[in-house]
């Protein structure tokens, strides 16, 4: 959520970046809350002067009275009456414009990054770098729930009977290895100085609506029937949702948390052939990262956090690249951001395994993450990114490390999560 003050400022700034975004149905939202938040300040200034007065007559009153002059005070009553009426008129307006303000500025975008590239959609995302060579082996590669049944790995038809569409059982030696790549992502992040959380996997709306927009809302969470509580899509969610209401001394910054989590996500809609199986699905795992951080230490913190996934995916022998996202694909929240993908041999072509955003101080606005510094307090600045998803994961990992003869190289990294296994056969 952008600054009020800096809307009002900058009102051809803000323009530019939703048409930057091809939001131009919400350009109209900019003139709106500038003309509402002017009639919102207006009602409070005759409030607060309403006020005033109110204190400055009661003290009257009571001097009337001391002096025994009844019928003057009787009459300044009557104005202090008058007054009180229309306050309460005034608290009444003050509090729907209050409204009316908030919920339109919860739905414009935030300022993109300088550097983002502008293009409506993720067609138009662009390769940053490629890191590892590529390579389609002489043999066929087969769709990965078919790699995962040669090893009675993976249940989807007792899933669908349990839950319907959208879940799996994962058994033997692939749920093993699931298991182990979450293992290995935790202490990845341990040892780049990260502090291990575990989190809770229900939050409140407010925290929902700190750190996302109503659109993914509706798209992404589920909602526990009769209580204020919704499953997680992500970790992130209830990781930056721990400082809400807090004020940070500066100097305990940055705070860089990797947080494990189960998430629970709507997935609507159709998604194609390529995204059968466990490539988009209602629950799975992951190993997730943010950071709390000061603002001009951001920029340097998103550079640390995509290149940690990148890093990880290497030390499997699984070949990545970055893609920068345009500003049509940018979320509303999202200063910049970059997709990690990893390389597809089945499909000869790279597919998102994981996402890295810098957000700015918009979560920090809304969920009133503040930091004490030594002139004065700010907003913090937050950024999030996945280290690891291991149903996407599993797709990159089996197709990468799939053998001639059928059977599944383990990388040396994996092994000590694996009992010592070199492979799977």
């Amino acid at each position: 959520m952008l600054d009020l003050k800096f809307v009002r400022e900058n009102p051809d700034v803000v323009k530019q970046n939703i048409k930057n975004k091809f939001q131009d149905d919400k350009l109209p939202l900019v003139d709106e809350v500038i003309e509402l938040d002017a009639q919102r300040r207006a009602t409070q200034q005759e409030a607060d002067a309403l006020r005033a007065e109110k204190n400055k007559i009661s003290k009257q009153i009571g001097a009337l009275m001391a002096q025994g002059k009844k019928d003057e005070a009787e009459n300044v009553k009557k104005k202090v009456a008058e007054d009180a009426v229309r306050l309460e008129e005034l608290s009444v307006k003050e509090k729907e414009l209050d409204e009316k303000v908030t919920k339109i500025m919860m739905v414009i975008p935030n300022i993109i990054d300088p550097s983002v590239p502008i293009g409506k959609n993720d067609t138009e995302n662009v390769e940053v770098t490629k890191y590892g060579e590529p390579v389609v082996p002489d043999f066929e590669i087969p769709y990965h729930t078919e790699i995962m049944e040669r090893f009675n790995g993976i249940d989807l038809d007792s899933a669908r009977r349990v839950a319907g569409n959208g879940f799996y059982y994962l058994m033997g030696d692939i749920a093993r290895l699931h298991s182990a790549v979450i293992s290995y992502a935790r202490d990845f992040m341990i040892n780049r100085g990260f502090t291990y959380c575990v989190p809770p996997f229900m939050i409140r709306s407010n925290v929902v609506t700190g750190v996302m927009s109503f659109a993914e809302m509706d798209a992404m969470m589920y909602k526990i029937e009769g209580e204020d509580l919704y499953l997680i899509g992500t970790s992130e969610h209830s990781m930056i949702g721990k400082f809400i209401d807090q004020i940070i001394p500066e100097e305990e910054l940055p705070y860089t948390l990797t947080s494990y989590s189960p998430c629970f996500r709507k997935e609507k809609g159709a998604h194609g052939i390529e995204e059968r199986g466990v490539y988009r699905i209602h629950q799975f795992e992951k190993q997730e990262m943010i950071v709390v951080c000061k603002p001009e230490e951001s920029k340097m913190w998103f550079d640390k956090l995509w290149q940690n996934t990148v890093d990880l995916f290497r030390s499997m022998d699984i070949p990545v690249r970055t893609l920068e996202c345009c500003s049509g694909d940018l979320a509303d929240l999202k200063v910049k951001s970059f997709d990690v993908e990893a390389w597809s041999p089945r499909q000869k072509k790279y597919f998102e395994v994981g996402s890295c955003s810098n957000l700015g101080d918009a979560q920090a606005r809304r969920l009133k993450i503040r930091v004490d510094g030594k002139d004065g307090k700010y907003f913090a600045h937050t950024l999030n990114n996945t280290v690891v998803a291991p149903p996407r994961m599993l797709i990159a990992f089996l197709e990468n490390n799939l053998q001639a003869d059928g059977s599944i190289r383990i990388p040396e990294v994996l092994r000590p999560y694996m009992g010592g296994m070199t492979e799977i056969k």
